[in-house]
């Protein structure tokens, strides 16, 4: 049985990575590599970089680990949404891998 994914897209890489090590102290979880997004109305968000953090591990454990992630968030920058998948399927598995952090 695959491992739950819990997908958090936060503003901003510092929101992201403080997110992520609340999460990751919360539940018993492993993280998948983050991915960003800059979106066409970049300007007017309240910082110009969406990123996903992807929260790996037991339901129980990646539930924990987003609320905590989640709470972190909303405490600095925001959460654009989220969601945790119990049994991703084999082509979601390989998208999960996808990041676009290290191209311009």
């Amino acid at each position: 049985m695959a491992e739950a994914v819990g997908i958090l897209e936060v503003y901003g890489l510092t929101t992201a990575f403080v997110a992520a090590d609340a999460g990751c102290k919360a539940g018993n979880v492993h993280l998948e590599v983050f991915d960003k997004n800059k979106p066409a109305n970049a300007d007017a968000l309240p910082v110009p970089l969406l990123v996903c953090i992807k929260f790996r591990g037991g339901v129980s454990d990646v539930t924990a680990a987003m609320e905590a992630g989640i709470r972190t968030a909303e405490g600095m920058t925001g959460v654009v949404q989220h969601y945790i998948i119990p049994n991703p399927e084999e082509g979601t598995e390989k998208m999960l891998k996808i990041s676009a952090l290290d191209k311009d």
